[in-house]
């Protein structure tokens, strides 16, 4: 009897680490990506073929007992086909959500009954200038689609910097979103099985620079206060809500915005998410461990945190697209890194690393002592 095997339309870092937490499990893995080189290539096959190519997608579903995807951007209309074939998990209705800002506004306030930032559809100049009216400036003019790590979006903060996004996305579907002064961003690892039983790791802090996220701590400092549990049991108020509503199978990360003691959805991702790599070392059973065992119909891993977690993002440094070597962290203790395979470039996230410790005092300490050895990779002196 063959061992079960999994599709995963995409083959970047995160279909890397899931096939990495599914060996172990017996499992088995084909990918489909259309780039000329992937990060799952030494660890599985991979075919090299568009999404939308027909043929390819019916030899990507051979033999395979269940598809996921690990990244927002697979064409719906594929992940439809797959579906009329074989179990396909998270569905095409999240995908599709999620893929466009204005559905998803819409998704959490109408039908999940979530506090989410005030928002209005753009489709041309006059409806820009009824928005900024009615939001208010500043405001903050995204892109529908396609927008991440900061892409597609402008702060406007007058009607000269309306009219300077507009000649930049104009052409785009756009929407509107009012600003939040908000005191921090967390977000929450869902994950619900075909069973329909849900578990939910705890809220993660998560810190961006230049629009990448950097770091992520889970727990979220003060977790353990009656706020933060409030917060807490919000977050999974509102995860619960989305899962049932979308029927959704797998890990579900949910972005939010902290703002005087509640919480506002900024948006979501039907996948693994990069604030939960330090779940791999930092909690019983990981966020990779746990979408394989949702899509499989197995009962879900535990999700408590082993330690205090921080998870620091390597980013290609601005003049080499060079991150530290693994052994750059060893001299830390207890810090995990990871690499992808990805070739240099400026910018790009290359890996990461987590570092646990049993107070939040130690683990300051290592993430300062993790930024000292990223400061020295661009001064030329780590490994």
């Amino acid at each position: 009897m063959s061992s079960p095997a999994i599709g995963i339309l995409g083959a970047g870092q995160l279909g890397r680490m899931l096939a990495l937490a599914g060996y172990p499990l017996g499992l088995r893995f084909r990918f489909l990506d259309p780039a000329p080189s992937a990060s799952t290539d030494p660890l599985a096959e991979r075919l090299c073929d568009p999404f939308e190519d027909i043929p390819a997608l019916a030899q990507f579903a051979k033999g395979i007992d269940v598809a996921t995807y690990e990244f927002e951007n697979v064409p719906v209309s594929s992940v439809r086909w797959l579906a009329e074939r074989l179990a396909v998990h998270p569905g095409a209705p999240a995908l599709e959500t999620a893929q466009d800002r204005l559905l998803e506004k819409t998704f959490f306030r109408d039908r999940v009954g979530a506090p989410v930032p005030p928002f209005e559809c753009v489709e041309s100049s006059g409806d820009l200038d009824r928005a900024t009216a009615q939001l208010g400036y500043p405001c903050v003019l995204k892109t529908r689609r396609f927008g991440y790590d900061g892409k597609g979006q402008r702060v406007l903060r007058n009607e000269a910097d309306a009219r300077d996004a507009w000649k930049d996305l104009g052409g785009y579907p756009l929407i509107l979103e009012g600003f939040v002064p908000f005191s921090r961003e967390v977000s929450l690892l869902a994950v619900r099985n075909r069973q329909g039983r849900t578990a939910f790791y705890p809220l993660a802090e998560n810190h961006h620079s230049d629009g990448i996220l950097r770091l992520s701590l889970m727990p979220a400092p003060g977790h353990d206060s009656p706020s933060g549990q409030a917060l807490q049991a919000q977050a999974e108020d509102i995860a619960r809500e989305a899962l049932a509503a979308l029927d959704y199978v797998g890990v579900l990360a949910i972005e939010f915005f902290e703002q005087d003691g509640r919480l506002l959805v900024n948006e979501m991702a039907p996948r693994v998410h990069n604030s939960g790599h330090g779940t791999i070392e930092g909690t019983v059973c990981g966020q990779f461990e746990n979408h394989l065992r949702a899509v499989m119909g197995w009962p879900l891993g535990n999700t408590a945190p082993r330690q205090f977690s921080a998870m620091v993002n390597l980013i290609g440094a601005p003049a080499t697209g060079h991150i530290p070597s693994a052994q750059a962290f060893a001299p830390i203790g207890d810090a995990h890194a990871h690499h992808y395979g990805k070739s240099p470039r400026p910018g790009r996230k290359r890996g990461h690393v987590t570092l646990l410790a049993p107070t939040r005092e130690e683990l300051a300490a290592k993430v300062k002592a993790a930024e000292t050895v990223l400061a020295n990779l661009e001064s030329g002196l780590a490994v």
